[in-house]
């Protein structure tokens, strides 16, 4: 869970999740020109590369080669522990 948190603590990979769910199976270019267009980032491809790859590392993007085009995928599945943790807790539950 902590590569999960460590993952979306930085504001510009939490933006590129926003993308990913807006729209899923991008590749670096498209991902790069959204962050610029949209949000005006202008991160060079390789720190967005970077990001990508914490990203995968928690579980939170995964990734599809077709040809020599890489697209990328939001996976939720690793956001599931915490929402059970925190959201789904039974009503009525001790506070402290």
């Amino acid at each position: 869970m902590g590569d999960v948190f460590r993952a979306l603590a930085d504001p510009t990979r939490r933006i590129i999740l926003d993308e990913l769910t807006d729209r899923n199976g991008q590749t670096l270019f498209e991902i790069c020109a959204r962050l610029t267009t949209k949000h005006q980032l202008g991160s060079s491809r390789q720190a967005i590369s970077q990001h990508l790859d914490v990203l995968e590392d928690a579980g939170l993007v995964v990734t599809r080669r077709e040809g020599r085009y890489k697209f990328h995928y939001i996976d939720t599945g690793p956001l599931e522990p915490i929402v059970e943790r925190w959201l789904r807790r039974p009503a009525g539950g001790d506070p402290t």
